[in-house]
């Protein structure tokens, strides 16, 4: 019999089912599941701002971008989590096996709130630095009008650029693309 300071731990199967029919989200980390908060009225619309950019960017392209409702698997943490924006180029996310996570996104999105930043910045972005494929990471500060980029370099070192200007124009180097900063911003209260 298990006591409540028990945590009970699931497989990779036993989650991807139990998200399958789950009420809310929930994220997965080495057999141990946590739900995932909701999100402030800034955060959500700068999210789609991106995602909706980038949509608009990529028609035509083979690269496909999803929202925070899609899972990316990272293997060599037995995880997954919910972005809430990245894109895949890879033709192997499309095929049916990945119809609920992909494997391999080259960019990826997170937009702060306060209670999640010190994760975004400090251990998922350390698990994020293991998909092989990943070569941007951007984290989007939702109370103030700040880019932080990151982006890969050939020896796997990673780059900081950092945006406030609203004219400041932040490039996505793997899906040659811009975006301008005050984009990301139309619509909130910033």
């Amino acid at each position: 019999m298990s006591t409540a300071a028990e945590k009970i731990k699931l497989s990779e199967l036993e989650y991807l089912e139990s998200e399958k029919t789950a009420e809310f989200k929930n994220e997965y980390l080495q057999g141990e599941i946590w739900a995932m908060a909701g999100a402030s009225d800034n955060h959500v619309t700068i999210a789609m701002n991106l995602a909706f950019l980038l949509k608009q960017q990529l028609k035509g392209n083979p690269c496909r971008s999803y929202i925070s409702d899609m899972k990316v698997k990272i293997e060599l943490a037995n995880a997954f989590f919910y972005p809430d924006v990245f894109v895949s180029c890879d033709p192997r996310d499309q095929e049916q096996d990945f119809n609920y996570y992909k494997e391999r996104p080259v960019f990826i999105a997170e937009v702060l709130s306060p209670s999640t930043e010190a994760y975004d910045r400090g251990d998922k972005f350390k698990y994020y630095q293991l998909l092989p494929g990943l070569q941007e990471y951007w984290l989007i500060d939702a109370q103030k009008m700040t880019l932080d980029c990151f982006t890969r370099a050939d020896d796997n070192a990673w780059t900081l650029h950092s945006y406030s200007s609203p004219q400041d124009q932040a490039s996505i180097v793997a899906l040659n693309l811009t975006i301008q900063l005050d984009q990301l911003y139309v619509d909130t209260n910033i």
